[in-house]
């Protein structure tokens, strides 16, 4: 896919709102990494006690802007309490969101690297991620400039209760939510895809593979409309990951 121009965003600025943020919030930062001079780092608050250990990550792509900036805004709403331990990576690569595009400076798209590991921005992802424990929900955000409207991906091997209906309802409050049949050239119901494909089978993985084969066995990828302005966007974006949070708190009693 060709790389899509997008309004650029000023990573080490936004890496220093996430460390304030988060630390007033009761989250660590650590850093696990650097692309060229910008951090790579990921956001940790490990609650004691029997909670569930939500992961996030946003910024993967160059030009999806609001992904970041809806985790910051939960980050600093407070909505990220005590009710979960969270593990998140905010800014996957931060030299993507510098130029406002979707690839990095070599040309790959990141989130097909997570099978062969080439890219040093993934391979130190992948490195913290192997220190981690497993994960009861992992969401990815993300945005789509041909999509018609707010839809998602869920990855649900064990058919365990779907978030998909609480987030699509949430996130349909803000936006539309994209109906079509077919998205990305995939079957889709109501807003939702269920890829069909397995991980052996697939040669490129993106990073919610990897995660089904390595550390969760549900997560979800958010997809927002790039057309829609970019506050309904995060706002969308927020609406439906509180939605899954809620519901993976409450199933956990």
């Amino acid at each position: 896919m060709t790389a899509v121009k997008a309004a650029p965003l000023d990573p080490a600025g936004l890496a220093a709102q996430f460390r304030e943020a988060g630390e007033k919030a009761g989250f660590r930062y650590e850093a696990y990494g650097a692309a060229g001079d910008l951090p790579l780092f990921a956001l940790t608050k490990r609650t004691p006690g029997p909670r569930p250990r939500i992961y996030l990550s946003a910024g993967i792509h160059g030009d999806e802007p609001a992904p970041p900036l809806a985790l910051l805004s939960l980050i600093e709403s407070g909505q990220l309490d005590k009710r979960a331990v969270w593990f998140l990576c905010p800014m996957l690569h931060p030299g993507g969101l510098a130029r406002g595009v979707r690839e990095n400076e070599a040309g790959v798209d990141l989130n097909r690297d997570y099978r062969h590991l080439e890219t040093p921005e993934v391979k130190a992802h992948v490195a913290w991620l192997s220190h981690q424990p497993s994960f009861d929900l992992a969401i990815c955000v993300h945005e789509d400039w041909e999509s018609k409207g707010f839809y998602l991906y869920e990855l649900n091997p064990d058919d365990r209760p779907s978030l998909a209906p609480a987030m699509l309802k949430a996130a349909g409050k803000v936006c539309p939510i994209d109906l079509s049949p077919e998205i990305e050239g995939r079957e889709a119901k109501g807003g939702v895809i269920r890829p069909k494909l397995a991980p052996e089978e697939r040669e490129k993985w993106p990073e919610a593979i990897y995660l089904q084969v390595n550390h969760t066995r549900l997560s979800y990828t958010t997809e927002t409309p790039s057309s829609l302005p970019l506050k309904t966007r995060v706002a969308a974006h927020r609406s439906a990951l509180f939605a899954a949070i809620d519901g993976v708190v409450k199933r956990r009693g």
